[in-house]
């Protein structure tokens, strides 16, 4: 935002710099400033701007209040209404929950009419604003209102979040606290609040939706002594509404949560954030980012590219989210009181989605995390028998398909990360894999699941192998042999759905026929045999044995050039109930959608690693840019952010559990990934840019390299890769 800066001013700090010690040099950029919280919350991206801090307890961020899918996040880059600012937040999923404890700072006197629902309430005092008088950087949002000229500005700390309100002199100065605010799946059932003295304000929310038992308990503090403090109703059952009005025209308010108690929360937010230093607080999560973003720095030429990656690395550590208070309590599934011990419990389990890229790329960058996180995954077996499907704030949602906590567990145990029971998560894996749900029961019986009994029957099997190979992986390293051999052979059950008529992974009913009628581009949200997508998406999901995949293809060739036409088929998705997930498509393939995004990758395996160079290239410069639409579908809690920072530096973990990660096209100069203390993974590629994105030649620590992988030893080990990068593409690289 552009200032008036007097003359006189200008010639002061002119004469004071040519006074002091003609350090001509800038001061270093940072990191933080390449990161712009607005990409992503336009389109289908469904991120949010506000403030976070990494993996922070408090996502503090603006809503407008509209209802719909393109709300998830709670705010949308095309709106212009401002329901308030509310303190939990999910970041670019599919379903709406969350924005609990909504503030609104307004200047007019708050009314309540009988019978008036709370989102009529919401109209009638919710804010304008427009884009220009928006800011948004990591740790911090602000905005001034059109309609009343308040400035809000937030920030937050690791449990506490922080408001700062300039009111216009004239005018009232209230803040309505509004527990009935809700969107989408949420329903609040049952809210309270409690003027405890003229500083401090505690309440409760309880509440239904995608999480079915939501628990949040607050208690904010604000800088100025209330003048007024009225709580009311608006829109019947658990919508409590609470004004609080100031004298003052600067008003603060802090606040920390928790899903135990008040008390907990009072705990989190005094020892989070004892002070009242805004500019102190903002400097304090810069700087907390400006430390998680460092562990994969870029050299690169390209402005654009580096706020891309930098947003990117950004959005990957704002979940999971953590959710045990200071004392380690955290709300149980079955709503009672849990505690972790020697840990942090964290929440927000993406797993469909994020078992792909982002929890390879913590086993990476987040290796006490991972422990942490593994270990939560874990409390949740011994609270309900089997591993997290979806969790949500203390419930399990089982949303999406698989059992991909296996997933993410295997890789910590076979990457050696964390000191968490070893026995007990097999325990976990194994019981897990077994438990009867979506299916399983008849998965054993028959060797796969009918689509007359299951629906979406391919896609939660061919799920299912893949996290059952990473079962048999984790028991080949413990010595459990038999074990091994039993979930080996069960992680071939994606061949009892392979048609070689059609060359299609299809449906198959209890008489071991195909469903009918067969269309591999028709889709249907609910209902069909595959979860947002179709036959040519869910065909190639067989990422723990891509040379068993081929065989059924009749070898590397036919295989290659079924591939190949995935990208090139003119209508990619076809049916009026197509899942809106199914976005970003190059023919038929849909980045905008995690189940294809190790595909292109794929053509490293049959002989044709140009084809997942040019491809990469094209997904990177066309599917991610830095305008609000900057991706091209759900950002699904990290993992559209996850895949290109890997893809960015040129390589992917197409089957996370067999620790390789396969090449595909740099398009960074230079990237250097911290892998412990003073331990760093380099990867240059000086001549890497839009036009160069064929491989020439990769070595490893200056050997070349004749395969098209590099290992998890060897990137934590601290190694130089090295590409050199062309226009033209080497039809004899890695033969």
């Amino acid at each position: 935002m552009s200032k008036y800066v007097p003359l006189f001013a200008i010639c002061t700090l002119f004469l004071v710099s040519c006074a002091g010690n003609n350090n001509n040099e800038k001061m270093p950029q940072r990191l933080t400033d390449f990161v712009d919280p607005f990409i992503g919350t336009a389109f289908h991206g469904h991120t949010y701007p506000g403030a976070a801090w990494p993996f922070g307890q408090i996502q503090l961020s603006p809503d407008n209040g509209t209802q719909g899918w393109d709300w998830c996040s709670g705010y949308h880059y095309s709106d212009s209404l401002l329901a308030g600012f509310s303190h939990l937040h999910l970041s670019g999923t599919g379903i709406g929950d969350l924005a609990d404890i909504s503030f609104l700072p307004v200047t007019t006197p708050v009314t309540f009419i009988d019978g008036e629902s709370n989102a009529d309430f919401v109209k009638r005092y919710s804010g304008k604003y427009n884009h220009d008088e928006e800011e948004a950087s990591p740790g911090y949002y602000s905005v001034t209102l059109q309609n009343n000229g308040v400035k809000a500005e937030l920030t937050v700390t690791e449990r506490a979040g922080l408001h700062r309100y300039t009111f216009p002199e004239t005018g009232e100065k209230n803040i309505i606290i509004n527990l009935g605010f809700a969107i989408n799946w949420d329903k609040p059932y049952k809210t309270d609040i409690t003027v405890v003295d003229n500083h401090l304000v505690t309440g409760t929310r309880l509440s239904t939706g995608w999480a079915k038992d939501q628990h949040v308990y607050f208690a904010v503090r604000f800088s100025a002594p209330l003048s007024n403090a009225v709580v009311g109703n608006a829109g019947g059952e658990g919508r409590t509404v609470g004004v609080i009005s100031f004298s003052n025209s600067l008003v603060l308010a802090k606040i920390g949560i928790s899903s135990v108690s008040i008390e907990n929360a009072i705990a989190n937010l005094d020892a989070s954030l004892p002070g009242w230093d805004f500019e102190a607080t903002r400097q304090s999560a810069s700087d907390a980012w400006e430390k998680e973003l460092s562990k994969i720095t870029i050299t690169s030429a390209d402005a654009d590219q580096k706020k891309i990656f930098y947003t990117s690395s950004y959005h990957t550590m704002v979940a999971p989210a953590l959710f045990s208070d200071m004392n380690g309590q955290f709300k149980g599934l079955n709503g009672d009181i849990q505690k972790a011990e020697g840990y942090k419990r964290y929440t927000v389990f993406s797993l469909w989605d994020t078992y792909r890229a982002l929890h390879p790329l913590f086993t990476i960058t987040e290796q006490t995390r991972v422990n942490d996180m593994v270990k939560s995954m874990l409390d949740h077996y011994k609270q309900c028998g089997i591993l997290p499907v979806w969790e949500l704030e203390g419930n399990e949602t089982f949303c999406m398909v698989g059992n991909h906590s296996i997933s993410v567990i295997a890789e910590a145990i076979l990457k050696g990360i964390g000191d968490f029971d070893k026995e007990l998560a097999y325990e976990a894996m194994k019981a897990t894999s077994f438990n009867d749900r979506d299916g399983m029961g008849l998965y054993d019986k028959l060797g796969y699941k009918p689509a007359d009994k299951v629906p979406q029957s391919v896609a939660k099997s061919l799920e299912v192998a893949v996290d059952d190979w990473a079962v048999a992986a984790v028991a080949r390293k413990l010595g459990k042999t038999e074990d091994a051999e039993y979930f080996f052979k069960r992680s071939e059950s994606y061949r009892q759905y392979f048609d070689k008529e059609t060359g299609f992974m299809r449906g198959k009913l209890s008489n071991g026929k195909w469903t009918t009628p067969f269309d591999p581009v028709f889709s249907k949200h609910e209902g069909s045999d595959y979860t947002e997508g179709n036959a040519w998406q869910y065909v190639w999901i067989v990422p723990h044995n891509v040379d068993g995949l081929m065989s059924l293809f009749g070898g590397e060739e036919p295989f290659a050039e079924k591939l190949d036409q995935l990208f090139k088929v003119e209508q990619g998705v076809a049916g009026e109930e197509a899942s809106p997930d199914i976005s970003g498509l190059i023919g038929a393939y849909a980045h905008g959608n995690e189940p294809g995004h190790h595909t292109t990758f794929l053509f490293n395996f049959c002989g044709r690693p140009w084809r997942t160079q040019e491809l990469n290239r094209q997904i990177q410069t066309t599917m991610y840019s830095t305008a609000p639409d900057g991706l091209c579908g759900n950002e699904d809690c990290g993992q559209m952010s996850a895949w290109y920072i890997f893809s960015a530096i040129g390589i992917y973990p197409v089957n996370p559990s067999d620790l390789k990660y396969q090449f595909g096209s740099p398009i960074v100069q230079e990237a250097k990934i911290e892998t412990g203390p003073g331990k760093f993974f380099i990867v240059k590629a000086p001549l890497a840019s839009n036009e160069n994105k064929y491989i020439q030649e990769v070595k490893l620590n200056g050997e070349v390299l004749n395969r098209s992988y590099i290992t998890h030893e060897e990137i934590m080990s601290g190694s130089i890769l090295e590409f050199t990068m062309s226009s033209v593409p080497n039809m004899n690289l890695f033969k």
